[in-house]
């Protein structure tokens, strides 16, 4: 990195910083002191703003950055290109606008970059609206409280941890225990239920390679004309990495703004708050609690804040917030977990033991928790799965006395049994979505009994054949029982029967 002082630049420099004093002002003009990291320290712009764009003049071009540091004598400016291309004594000017990219149904079905450049080889993007990166959220007075479901089509989800449009729900557990998993299911439900929600998927630092099966998974489910895809790879500077979110969520409010329904999926903040430490660093901001700075809350606070559900007023449109945070050894005691938790309405924690054990998606009843709670679930699911969260809870509180099986008395042996049945039930294999009608026949089913005989190992079996006979024999009734009404007595009566005569073929020996 170049680093010298104002006293140690060269006649050259001095005399191009007295130049621009002379002729147009260090308030419209000023130059490079030192570069490095994709940092440049600037001298003069004395009018630049928090998040200004500058455009720094190069002997092969113009090269654009931002301004993140704001002093007395000198700017930090955050590099969007290469800084090779920058050197002490290059001319920089205000571009006059605030950092902004392009946003509009033009992106749809597209893949880009934090700036809205094409990723996917297609055309240019061409869009009318342009949206400010940074926005200040939306006040109480125009909000609306949530109160629409936006199903996951993942029961474990819809049934217990309900999420409702304009709620920022988070998803937190170790590497690898199936976090994206869930908000791609999330993302294909959306289409498959034709709910009319954009998905907007944030990739920060991910790997091309899986940015690239996700795509594709994307379009072999018919989601991808729904959908914009914001990557950034661990190779781009982290300047992008820093505003991808932001980016992004801009774009997502172009939708909720004009009265629609956008679903954000931040993968993940806890590689965002490492790009932002790295930037803060460069800029020689102090740190803090485990390196990172003292703002690292304000820094996902004031970007999760912007997920709203608009008064109707405001044209009544919502923007659904899922961030994902990664934990080390289930650790959400640390430092950027403990801080989104505290920023969103509830978490849906993966415990690692259990996606080990088979029991997938692997949410943990104990951690998780929606603070949205029944007033985001359709009222059939609300009336079938009331209970369901704390028999789940308390059955792996069992469990593990299970095999004291004659030492039990008969309440705890039935509780054991029923929760094995239920464990069983939601498990839920990826890509495969459940309608509203089958998630509440699949659950009435197991929490009533009428699975009681049947083996654990062959409930998903016995779930299978259930729902194929109910939609062959009763489909008027299900089709009615999709739109989230309760159950009526005709559906009730066609579940049980349907359910006894299913449960003949699977009876425990």
């Amino acid at each position: 990195m170049t680093a010298i002082s104002v006293e140690e630049l060269s006649k050259d420099l001095r005399d191009a910083i007295a130049g621009l004093e002379s002729t147009e002002g260090l308030e419209k003009v000023g130059v490079v002191v030192r570069v490095g990291d994709g940092v440049a320290w600037i001298q003069g712009l004395y009018e630049a703003s928090y998040n200004e764009m500058l455009q720094i003049e190069t002997a092969s071009g113009v090269v654009e950055a931002f301004a993140l540091n704001l002093m007395e004598d000198e700017i930090g400016a955050v590099l969007l290109g290469a800084d090779q291309r920058v050197s002490a004594g290059d001319k920089v000017r205000l571009k006059g606008t605030i950092l902004s990219v392009p946003v509009g149904p033009e992106l749809l079905g597209r893949v880009v970059d934090p700036l809205g450049r094409p990723l996917d080889g297609g055309l240019p993007i061409k869009t009318k609206t342009f949206g400010q990166v940074e926005r200040n959220a939306i006040g109480v007075m125009g909000r609306k409280s949530v109160h629409e479901p936006l199903m996951t089509g993942i029961m474990a989800i819809d049934t217990m941890f309900p999420i409702g449009r304009g709620q920022r729900e988070l998803i937190i557990g170790d590497r690898q225990t199936g976090k994206t998993a869930i908000a791609i299911d999330t993302m294909i439900n959306q289409a498959k239920q034709k709910t009319g929600v954009v998905n907007i998927y944030v990739a920060i630092g991910q790997k091309s390679s899986k940015v690239a099966r996700l795509v594709e998974r994307l379009k072999k489910e018919g989601v991808m004309e729904q959908t914009i895809v914001v990557a950034t790879s661990p190779y781009d500077p982290a300047s992008l990495l820093y505003i991808a979110p932001y980016a992004a969520t801009a774009m997502g409010e172009y939708f909720r703004d004009n009265s629609g329904h956008a679903l954000m999926i931040y993968d993940d903040l806890t590689k965002h708050a490492v790009a932002y430490r790295q930037m803060s660093l460069l800029l020689r901001r102090p740190p803090g609690r485990e390196a990172y700075p003292g703002d690292v809350f304000y820094l996902h606070s004031r970007l999760l804040e912007r997920s709203a559900k608009l008064s109707d007023a405001l044209g009544g449109g919502s923007l659904t917030a899922l961030p994902i945070i990664e934990t080390q050894a289930g650790d959400i005691s640390a430092y950027i977990p403990t801080n989104v938790i505290s920023i969103t309405d509830g978490q849906i924690f993966l415990e690692t033991d259990l996606f080990y054990q088979g029991i997938r998606p692997a949410i943990s009843a104990g951690l998780s928790v929606s603070r949205v709670g029944g007033d985001a679930q359709t009222k059939g699911i609300k009336s079938v799965s009331g209970n369901l969260k704390l028999g789940l809870a308390q059955f792996r509180e069992l469990a593990s006395f299970a095999q004291f099986g004659s030492d039990l008395d008969d309440a705890t042996k039935a509780q054991i049994n029923r929760g094995r049945r239920l464990t069983e039930l939601l498990k839920q294999p990826q890509y495969q979505p459940y309608s509203i009608w089958q998630q509440i026949a699949s659950v009435y089913t197991v929490t009533n009994g009428l699975f009681d005989d049947v083996k654990p190992e062959k409930v998903k079996q016995a779930q299978a054949s259930l729902l194929e006979k109910l939609w062959t024999e009763h489909k008027a009734d299900m089709k009615s029982l999709d739109k989230g009404d309760k159950l009526t007595d005709d559906q009730i009566k066609a579940i049980k029967k349907v359910a006894a005569q299913i449960a003949k073929g699977f009876e425990e020996a």
